[in-house]
């Protein structure tokens, strides 16, 4: 009893550093806690995208990159947060999208699973495989010399069953999701794989088999008439047009299969010697369609072929009036009366456009 009383100041003592020992715990993992789980980000917005490029992707250079965007407030708990989740090994060059308010943890989680943001490719009007090379350069990390040799490279094009003049063929103008660092191969692929689809739907392989022609055809045709037109309401008219030449065996006579031939889009007006240019998209000396699409035509123009309706129209030329509407008829004596018009309304239009910047 007597070494009982004697020790009871000991354990007293004991159970106070214990006690206190306890606490500090608790304050330390609160801290950490807060450290880890917290709120660390900076910045103002409610999300940053930022690029990680392959130079930043080890350890020291990325907490140096993360801490200057404000994207971590404590570098030494998240270096030691990502070395026991193993991360520095996993992290890949790419754009990540950090949202404000986000910890610690779910960073090193987005580097650890390489969890990337993904880009919108835009695609609208393109005409040549070079201008969707310049977009893929311009959004991705690929540059454009690279990407225009990938889709000229003759695996990339057998992939797809395609070659130089039907490749814009799998296309279809829309926007599409990628990640920053995909291949230009694996961006054709699944372009080529969403143009399928998109033939599946809404009955459009029915549709063209309805008209007798293949989707490539419609494809090629749409082509012609988006250059042709901006306003939707003539395109289902012109479409109808070319489809009567096509079954007539004449000559589709397009004019921007010339500009194609010559690759000068800015041409304003065609004149006799532009149709003796030697091409085979020249569509005065060759009979039936060109060897490919002029451009990928948008959705509601290839639509507009689909359900272009049935008519007796065999020439449309430019109203005099410059709305961007056209004149059809079907018989030539009729289409040579507007074409005149025309031809008088544009010479004098063109002297008027030379005069002034002639005198400015």
């Amino acid at each position: 009893m007597l070494f009982l009383f004697y020790l009871q100041p000991y354990l007293y003592l004991m159970k106070k550093i214990i006690l206190v020992f306890f606490v500090a715990v608790l304050i330390i993992a609160a801290l950490l806690g807060k450290l880890i789980y917290g709120d660390t980000t900076n910045f103002t917005e409610n999300s940053k995208v930022v690029l990680i490029e392959e130079s930043n992707t080890n350890k020291d250079n990325l907490i140096a990159f993360l801490k200057i965007n404000n994207i971590i407030s404590n570098e030494f708990v998240f270096e030691q947060l990502g070395t026991q989740m193993k991360i520095w090994d996993r992290v890949k060059s790419g754009k990540y999208k950090i949202n404000k308010g986000d910890n610690l943890l779910a960073i090193a989680r987005m580097f650890r699973n390489n969890k990337q943001t993904s880009i919108n490719l835009v695609i609208n009007k393109i005409r040549l495989p070079q201008d969707l090379a310049k977009l893929i350069g311009k959004n991705f990390s690929t540059d454009s010399v690279t990407a225009i040799n990938t889709i000229n490279n003759n695996t990339t094009l057998a992939a797809i069953d395609a070659d130089s003049n039907t490749f814009l063929f799998n296309i279809i103008p829309n926007t599409y999701s990628f990640y920053w660092n995909t291949p230009t191969e694996k961006i054709i692929e699944k372009l080529s794989v969403e143009a399928k689809k998109f033939w599946d739907e809404n009955d459009r392989n029915t549709k063209a088999a309805n008209l007798g022609l293949t989707p490539f055809q419609v494809y090629t045709i749409a082509s012609i008439v988006e250059e042709e037109t901006n306003k939707d309401d003539d395109k289902g008219k012109i479409a109808s047009v070319y489809i009567n030449r096509l079954n007539k065996g004449m000559n589709l006579g397009a004019d921007p299969t010339i500009k194609f031939a010559l690759k000068d889009f800015g041409l304003k007006r065609i004149l006799f010697t532009h149709l003796k240019t030697v091409s085979p998209f020249n569509t005065y000396l060759n009979k039936g369609l060109p060897p490919g699409p002029i451009c990928t035509p948008s959705i509601k123009t290839i639509d507009a072929v689909l359900n272009a309706p049935k008519t007796e129209f065999i020439f449309f030329v430019a109203n005099a009036d410059f709305s961007g509407y056209s004149h059809f008829s079907s018989t030539y004596a009729e289409h040579n009366q507007y074409a005149k018009l025309y031809q008088t309304a544009l010479t004098a239009y063109l002297a008027k456009k030379n005069s002034i910047k002639f005198k400015n």
